[in-house]
């Protein structure tokens, strides 16, 4: 079901001022990107963002587990308190395993391999828009998903709310 199961993660990304790292959350049901947030640091203040951004746009009604590694970004005391303070319940990868995060670390190698690597960014604000645009306009709207049914995020998360 969806709002049940969330993952997320850092990546970075260069562009000619210096790194702008991103931090997504995303619906493990649907694939669907739920929300994100960029910061020109990789801390604890980047992933509450991006937690926020997804408890305010989704507004879910049941429990949610938030799946990640433990990147000291998740494991921080800011981190846990806003886990806490939204009524989501925190779930964290074995240390070192990469595996246990894998179909956020998936998103991450598709955003890189189909964007971002073929860019160059002259500044973290074109970054950030052209990594909105890949979300927005093609990995929840268009790109299909084996595990979906080779459909896209958007569309399984339409059929699904048609049935319930």
């Amino acid at each position: 079901a969806l709002n049940t199961w969330w993952s997320g993660d850092i990546t970075y990304l260069r562009t000619a001022q210096g790194w702008l790292y991103l931090a997504i959350v995303m619906d493990l049901c649907s694939r669907k990107i739920v929300s994100w947030a960029f910061s020109d640091k990789p801390d604890s203040a980047l992933t509450t963002r991006a937690l926020r951004l997804a408890v305010n746009k989704r507004r879910p009604t049941g429990s949610v587990v938030f799946h990640s590694d433990q990147g000291a970004q998740y494991t921080s005391a800011q981190f846990q308190y806003c886990q806490e303070e939204l009524d989501v319940t925190g779930s964290m990868s074995r240390k070192g395993n990469c595996l246990d995060n894998a179909v956020t670390e998936r998103f991450f190698r598709s955003l890189k391999a189909e964007r971002v690597n073929y860019r160059r960014y002259e500044t973290r604000s074109q970054g950030i828009a052209d990594v909105i645009d890949y979300i927005d306009s093609f990995y929840n709207l268009k790109r299909r998903h084996y595990k979906l049914g080779n459909i896209s995020p958007d569309e399984y998360e339409r059929r699904l709310q048609q049935c319930a």
